[in-house]
């Protein structure tokens, strides 16, 4: 009882701290849906959904993680041994399948145990680069040695004949009981077996608060709370209530929200994100992992002054106190750590957050972003250019803009500011229009009233720049009133349907994919199939972000024959382009020259895109590498392909 007693004091005084922690963070309301965050644990937690996404790996943590759930009464039957060598739990210590199943798991569990250390120290994957190793080592040793104590505990039981099921029912304790015989020195070792393995678990679950391996206890909590909103959305700053409550993203510890505070608890070090992340590939300074881990710190070494209200204790800036400037800009949100993340933390929710703070607050961003924050600003798009040319693109193709007062179209086709002013994303703009008038769909396009969607300043930071353009073209949108969009990036497609709703912008969005797609399936768009080999480079902002995966790949069956390259579909690899770094510099290692070596792998004859900066940034990596390789927009491919078929666009309809 005396142990049990200094555990589970041990185990409380610390929670309670954390529980403090998490308390002090600013809200994040994370209520509703619970369908799905019920759904989420079942999936995430109780099916190791994403651990299994890399099998080997995941069926050993599995094997451990299920076998203590089976295992888990085992603790109260060995605490009643201990005390009383004749009493078990009622019923359930009776029971031969029990005793199976006890058997059976733990085995399991030490098999989980010795890939682990397998994995850990002999084939050694960099992503566990920067991990804990030594605590992980540690607590491997405690997990192989509560199931081995468990099972020669029961060895010697039967040996004693004081097991109260079936001895056949227990194989693997049948077996090892023959290493014992029915004497005084098996009398002793059962207690001893007992003992150990009942101090082995309160030791572990006195420290398992102080270790990494807290996420044994927050994960479950972390995935119930974890994101149940679209992945592409960012959730909005309010600057319209009381200035005390106002929220300029995370400066300091305080600043951070208590679901970024338990997110830092519930990190495994497993860098499963580390792995994915395209930073990372390419040699830069960001690591998921490392960010999340060095957040954790700091919320450690500040979180207990500032729970107790330290009289004169001020909290140092996360940046650069737990990370450097260039870990926070070297992110390109491609969201491929949070999916990765067995936890469901939300990393690019973190680091938004911290560039948020040093750009609201602290005016501090890489130079050369400057003058795309000052274009949007003040020109309404990154490139600087004039709203007069926003339709400069269409004008021989006979496509509506829409006026004030003009009837609403079918489907407002929103253009973004790439395929508007850039020469080598115009091109797809141009074919998508040429489509849309060949299948008469209904369509117009806003032309001068068109304003940057703000993603890319919102991505960079300035949250209240990003608003102030979304209240501007939801205001538009609204007025015209428009209720379906087709929109050709990506993000403009993401921040249409997922973000301006929070705005008061409720609309039907579609990428221009899936509308050619389902033109091709009616019939109303008809191809030749004769652009030979194409590899398909998924957009993370159409793929990870929001589940576009079958519509470009019918359109790219539709005119070739495909070939898929390494990472891709919800894998994809970046093209480098998202976070805003469509106009910043890139350090070390160029993320698109990665994926473009990818795509040339393949051998195929054209990288088909879905994406304007995907365009671009990978048409400049196939250019730098002197690849022979073609990269095109799949609705130019179509259209490309409708012209060989002799289906000429037509005028608009009605023309």
């Amino acid at each position: 009882m005396a142990a049990l007693a200094v555990s589970g004091f041990l185990f409380t005084r610390r929670a309670k701290l954390l529980v403090d922690l998490v308390r002090l963070g600013k809200p994040s309301d994370r209520s509703g849906r619970l369908p799905q965050r019920t759904r989420n644990e079942v999936e995430i937690v109780l099916g190791q959904r994403k651990l299994l996404q890399r099998l080997v790996p995941g069926l050993i943590h599995a094997a451990i993680f299920w076998g203590f759930l089976v295992l888990f009464p085992t603790i109260l039957i060995a605490m009643i041994g201990a005390v009383d060598r004749d009493a078990t739990l009622p019923w359930l210590g009776h029971q031969g399948w029990f005793a199976l199943v006890v058997d059976v798991f733990a085995v399991l569990v030490l098999v989980g145990v010795l890939g682990a250390v397998y994995i850990r120290k002999v084939q050694r994957p960099a992503r566990f680069a920067g991990s804990h190793l030594g605590e992980a080592d540690l607590i491997l040793a405690l997990i192989a040695g509560i199931v081995t104590t468990l099972l020669l505990w029961h060895a010697a039981r039967i040996a004693l004949g004081l097991n109260e099921w079936p001895a056949g029912w227990s194989p693997v304790s049948n077996a090892l009981s023959g290493l014992f015989g029915d004497n005084s020195a098996t009398e002793v070792a059962e207690r001893a077996f007992v003992w150990a393995h009942v101090v082995i678990i309160l030791s572990f679950l006195a420290y398992l608060p102080h270790s990494k391996h807290l996420h044994i206890a927050t994960a479950a909590v972390n995935v119930f709370f974890g994101r149940t909103t679209p992945p592409g959305r960012l959730e909005p700053l309010r600057f319209d209530g009381p200035e005390e409550e106002m929220r300029f993203g995370a400066g300091t510890v305080p600043d951070l929200t208590w679901k970024q505070t338990l997110d830092t608890f519930s990190c495994t070090e497993c860098g499963r994100c580390q792995d994915v992340c395209p930073a990372w590939t390419t040699g830069k300074e960001l690591s998921p992992k490392l960010l999340i881990m060095a957040l954790r710190d700091q919320v450690f070494e500040e979180g207990p002054p500032l729970v107790r209200g330290a009289e004169g204790f001020e909290p140092a800036p996360l940046v650069p106190g737990a990370v450097s400037d260039n870990v926070v800009w070297d992110c390109v949100t491609c969201g491929a750590c949070v999916r990765e993340c067995p936890v469901s933390i939300e990393h690019v929710d973190h680091i938004v957050d911290l560039r948020r703070h040093l750009v609201m607050m602290d005016s501090r961003f890489p130079s050369e972003a400057e003058p795309m924050l000052r274009d949007v600003e003040r020109a309404s798009n990154p490139w600087g250019k004039a709203q007069s040319e926003r339709a400069d693109w269409a004008q021989e193709l006979g496509v509506r803009v829409l006026e004030p007062g003009d009837p609403a179209p079918e489907v407002l086709y929103w253009v973004g500011c790439a395929a508007s002013f850039d020469e080598r994303a115009r091109t797809a703009a141009q074919s998508t229009a040429k489509l849309l008038l060949a299948a008469g769909v209904d369509f117009a396009i806003l032309g001068p009233r068109e304003s940057c969607t703000g993603d890319p300043a919102r991505r960079m930071g300035n949250e209240y720049l990003f608003q102030a353009h979304a209240e501007q073209n939801v205001g538009t949108l609204n007025e015209a009133g428009v209720t379906k969009i087709v929109a050709s990036c990506p993000h403009c497609f993401n921040t249409l349907g997922n973000e301006y709703g929070d705005f008061g912008g409720d609309y039907e969005v579609v990428h221009h994919t899936e509308l050619l797609a389902g033109l091709v399936r009616e019939g109303r768009l008809r191809t030749d199939g004769d652009a030979g080999t194409v590899t398909y480079h998924d957009s993370c902002y159409l793929a990870r972000h929001n589940d576009v995966l079958a519509d470009p790949r019918e359109l790219v069956e539709a005119v070739g024959q495909p070939i898929e390259m390494k990472r891709s579909g919800k894998r994809t690899f970046c093209c480098g382009a998202g976070g805003a770094h469509m106009w910043m510099e890139e350090r070390a290692g160029k993320i698109n020259d990665e994926r473009a070596r990818e795509a040339a792998e393949t051998g195929a004859q054209t990288l088909a895109v879905a994406c304007p900066f995907c365009t671009v940034m990978l048409d400049d990596g196939v250019r730098q590498r002197g690849d022979e390789l073609r990269v095109v927009d799949v609705s130019t491919l179509l259209a490309e392909s409708l012209d060989s078929a002799g289906e000429r666009p037509s005028g608009p309809p009605g023309a």
